[in-house]
């Protein structure tokens, strides 16, 4: 079910043996995106239950789901990457039929999170479902 961006960073976690490289490759992938616009950081795209600021900015055009999104921290940052890899492109009924868990846990992320950043990425998660549900 995950798109084929997605299956890429799977493939490139296959060859990083070591986790710590794994960290490293996430945090590059959070610099490697564009800064979300200032006028877009709004209570509305912030999203709660992230021990760092988080907000997530979804736009829905002809029925494909995208988002942008942005942290103050470089973990997290990397993390909305890895997602915009897994839902950016999906159509939005699409976007609900991923198992966003599964699809981390292929990575190894959930075990090497902290609990704070792990109830952030599931904050980020939810708020992702949540948009596309209320869109359909």
């Amino acid at each position: 079910m995950a798109t084929e961006a997605f299956e890429e960073i799977v493939e490139d976690f296959e060859f990083i043996e070591d986790w710590e490289d794994r960290y490293r490759h996430v945090i590059e992938l959070g610099k490697a995106m564009d800064p979300l616009d200032d006028a877009l950081k709004v209570p509305a795209t912030k999203v709660d239950g992230c021990a760092s600021q988080v907000w997530l900015h979804v736009q829905i055009d002809g029925g494909v789901f995208r988002f942008d999104g942005d942290s103050d921290a470089m973990i997290v940052k990397g993390l909305i990457a890895v997602l915009q890899k897994l839902y950016n492109g999906l159509a939005v009924a699409e976007v609900l039929k991923v198992d966003a868990r599964a699809e981390m846990e292929r990575l190894g992320l959930n075990e090497h999170l902290s609990s704070q950043r792990s109830n952030g990425l599931r904050a980020m998660i939810e708020r992702i479902r949540e948009t596309a549900a209320a869109s359909i």
